[in-house]
């Protein structure tokens, strides 16, 4: 428990459907919400303390046995994981143990990722980090500074061009699955320049594989709305004139959220980085034998909130300040 008397935030959550991963269990190794950026897109919320200099915040010990202690635990209720994903309430490599987390993590045999914004990997003990991980995806939304200050809101200290070179740097060393993310907002950097800009870094980069997405989940700026049908298919078309695989990830998920027996636990664990349909919810609480009162409880105790996006109704964590 917090000083608060709420619950403390979870290292582990999931496993989770997740559309690149398969059944993914998150490790949630920043608290909320320490990042490099604060994007007009995200599902986890305003970033509260925006930094570019990393610390330590939990064990990497700690992290590795609660990771392995839910690992054992899903197991023996034949739940199936396949990724180790770092997906926290923050940017990852804003943990100085993050190396040190995933070489512990390597004898449970499990395919490990990250997935970052790539902010810091101009500095080489963040690239020296993230090569012990078998997978990496990187954030690039923008390619020119005014579009990129706009959707990521990025702490004042980064530089663009610093950002891009350390891409760069880092595909050519890195000996993983490398994949990059753009998250693409309506008017914002869904343009075709923009698009074609994004592009050009991709290929200079040498990216084989890039992912589009658009929000599907509660955004923290209203502005942060996703595009045309026709804006989605137009950049598609543009990125695949500079790197070789493209994909769109515009679908939603799925209602296939794994249960460890603790609805309660399970539920607030998830919504703290993944915001749930209330259908998903409705089958969490069926695969936990439990009812629609844990939902009703959690949210008159102020720990979860209902909320309205694109026609449907999500429930996601309050965080405290």
């Amino acid at each position: 428990m917090g000083a608060s008397g709420e619950p403390s935030t979870a290292i582990t959550f999931g496993p989770v459907p997740s559309r690149r991963l398969g059944r993914s269990l998150g490790i949630n190794n920043i608290p909320p919400k320490v990042c490099s950026y604060s994007c007009i897109y995200c599902q986890v919320g305003a970033t509260l303390a925006r930094t570019v200099r990393p610390r330590s915040f939990y064990p990497p010990e700690r992290i590795a046995d609660e990771v392995a202690a839910r690992v054992h635990r899903l197991e023996g209720r034949g739940e199936r994981v396949d990724a180790l994903t770092f997906v926290p309430d923050g940017e990852p490599t804003l943990d100085v143990g993050l190396g040190r987390t995933i070489a512990l993590l390597r004898p449970l045999g499990i395919r490990i990722a990250v997935i970052s914004n790539g902010t810091l990997l101009d500095r080489a003990d963040v690239r020296e980090a993230l090569r012990g991980a078998d997978w990496v995806s990187v954030k690039v939304d923008a390619a020119d500074a005014a579009t990129w200050r706009q959707v990521n809101r990025p702490d004042p200290h980064l530089d663009l061009a610093a950002v891009q070179a350390g891409l760069a740097r880092f595909a050519q060393e890195y000996g993983g699955q490398l994949v990059s993310e753009t998250m693409l907002v309506r008017d914002v950097n869904d343009s075709a320049e923009s698009v074609r800009g994004v592009g050009e870094v991709l290929r200079d980069a040498g990216i084989a594989t890039a992912y589009l997405a658009i929000p599907t989940r509660p955004t923290p700026v209203a502005s942060g709305m996703p595009p045309t049908e026709d804006a989605v298919h137009r950049a598609y078309q543009l990125l695949r004139d500079y790197v070789p695989s493209v994909e769109l990830l515009i679908g939603y998920e799925g209602d296939e959220f794994a249960s460890s027996g603790d609805a309660r636990a399970d539920l607030l664990s998830i919504v703290a980085v993944h915001p749930m349909r209330r259908s998903a919810v409705s089958a969490l609480l069926r695969r936990s034998g439990a009812g629609w009162e844990v939902v009703e409880d959690l949210q008159a105790r102020g720990l979860l909130v209902e909320v309205g996006y694109e026609g449907e109704r999500y429930y996601v964590r309050r965080f405290r300040r």
